[in-house]
């Protein structure tokens, strides 16, 4: 793996340096890997390189994650844009790059970089480690992390924050600690990334989740736990996607619980699930049969239908993952 990572870095750099207008693409619905990653390789680039044309898109992403340097430079409408060079990050699959797809497919040369175990890969240069923590950390093999600027760096210790849990959750690896430290050193303030961001939530967010959890639902002997969110309940708190982050964290701390799953309602007969395992489930494999996927402790689908009928449908797929 160490020559691959190797060879696909010097390969990065090549495309980075034949290239005089780049963009970057994250996926729909950005999560902190998400934003960290993306803003990563657009410091990374533009610290190297002030002549090239360098734009991020995104769909809209939490306020508290706008202290990031390139925040608040990122577009989120891309009509006729076009670019020598595009770069996919913590994208599973070119669908999930929603409105953008277009920019992907119509750039000259293209870079998926991800760590999705889902992801069967896609594009010119494709690197995925599954056994990476994050998008973010994917990213910092493939470049030398000890000359990152402390913006740069910034954007990566968030988004290993984000998709480790704080660095809680069974991706966390010794390289991601070791990776961690690197960008303390460049003085990173971690207690601020982690408060303001990680756990920082508005009250209407808290009110959101007591809703949910006081309206959640066990199953298969407490080892199941679901929350679900309608867009009523969303209009009665003036809520929107980004009020839900967190939800399907709290509900997996549950004691006994082994798969969270927390639903709301996007349309009239869409819905979006995320799910949570804690100890042995894959709910990758479970959100596959769906038409999603993630990792094997944190995944996610959009279905159409019936809600009722679908969660029933989950349900068995779920439980062979308990035994």
């Amino acid at each position: 793996m160490g020559n691959e990572m190797r060879e696909k870095g010097k390969r990065l750099h090549q495309m980075i340096d034949a290239a005089d207008s780049i963009c970057i693409l994250g996926h729909v619905r950005p999560d902190g890997d998400c934003v960290g990653s993306t803003l990563a390789v657009y410091n990374y680039i533009i610290d190297r390189y002030k002549e090239k044309t360098v734009d991020v898109y995104m769909d809209t992403f939490s306020s508290t994650m706008k202290f990031l340097n390139g925040a608040k430079k990122v577009k989120h409408d891309a009509a006729g844009k076009h670019y020598d060079l595009a770069i996919s990050i913590d994208v599973s699959e070119m669908a999930r790059l929603g409105k953008f797809e277009d920019l992907f497919k119509t750039s000259i040369s293209t870079v998926c970089i991800d760590h999705h175990v889902s992801n069967t890969g896609f594009g010119d240069l494709c690197f995925v480690d599954t056994e990476a923590s994050s998008a973010c950390e994917a990213f910092a093999e493939l470049i030398d992390p000890e000359e990152v600027s402390l913006n740069t760096a910034k954007c990566l210790y968030m988004g290993m924050v984000h998709d480790t849990g704080v660095f809680k959750y069974s991706c966390t690896r010794r390289y991601t600690m070791e990776l961690a430290g690197l960008l303390l050193e460049k003085g990173v303030d971690s207690n601020y990334i982690i408060d303001e961001t990680f756990y920082k939530k508005t009250y209407k967010q808290n009110l959101l989740m007591a809703r949910t959890i006081l309206e959640s639902v066990q199953y298969m002997d407490g080892k199941v736990i679901v929350g679900y969110i309608s867009k009523d309940t969303m209009k009665e708190f003036k809520a929107n996607a980004l009020d839900t982050e967190g939800i399907v964290e709290q509900l997996r701390l549950t004691d006994g619980v082994e798969v969270a799953v927390f639903a709301y309602q996007m349309t009239k007969k869409t819905f979006k699930f995320s799910l949570r395992a804690k100890n042995y489930a894959d709910v990758n494999a479970v959100a596959v049969t769906f038409g999603g996927g993630g990792h094997v402790k944190a995944a996610g689908f959009e279905a159409t239908g019936d809600y009722q009928e679908i969660l029933k449908q989950l349900l068995k797929e779920i439980e062979p993952q308990l035994k």
